[in-house]
């Protein structure tokens, strides 16, 4: 991420903190460890925390469980949200990506606050109340595979996402 990307902002809870730190001790780039004030408020929250620490127009999200992220794919989501709040990745059987995506950070982090608001927990939710362009399947294609957007939730698959990153 590190040619993408001009920071990086983790959002953690609190007794993480040191851990990252640990874990991303050596990177070349500024870092923001943005620590959930409220526990257990689910991704949704994390995303308005994030943003919230971002010091750039747009920001790049990613899950925390995505090994096999595509420079030129992020390159090109944030070319795609110029002038709008976000560009999301759209592949498979119509699913969105939220946590593969570009956003104006203001305009999200307040998105997932009203959403929070109103009781809302689906990542999905926000971005339906911003100005977005949609990245089809074909156009994400150009960019990156479709294992960009794989996450590792399971022993097994971190041993495998391990082997294929060899």
């Amino acid at each position: 991420m590190a040619g993408v990307v001009d920071a990086l902002v983790v959002n953690c809870r609190p007794e993480q903190t040191a851990a990252l730190r640990a874990a991303l001790d050596g990177y070349d780039h500024p870092i923001t460890i943005a620590e959930d004030s409220e526990r257990d408020e689910g991704p949704m929250a994390g995303i308005m925390t994030g943003l919230r620490a971002v010091e750039t127009e747009y920001a790049f999200v990613a899950a925390c469980d995505m090994p096999f992220l595509e420079p030129a794919l992020i390159d090109r989501l944030f070319e795609r949200a110029a002038g709008h709040d976000a560009a999301v990745p759209r592949v498979g059987d119509g699913w969105f990506q939220p946590t593969h995506a570009v956003y104006r950070a203001s305009s999200m982090a307040d998105a997932c606050e009203a959403a929070l608001a109103e009781g809302s927990h689906k990542i999905i939710d926000p971005l339906f109340t911003l100005d977005y362009v949609v990245l089809e399947e074909s156009e994400v294609r150009e960019y990156a595979s479709l294992d960009t957007f794989e996450n590792v939730n399971t022993p097994d698959e971190l041993a495998n996402a391990a082997e294929q990153l060899r």
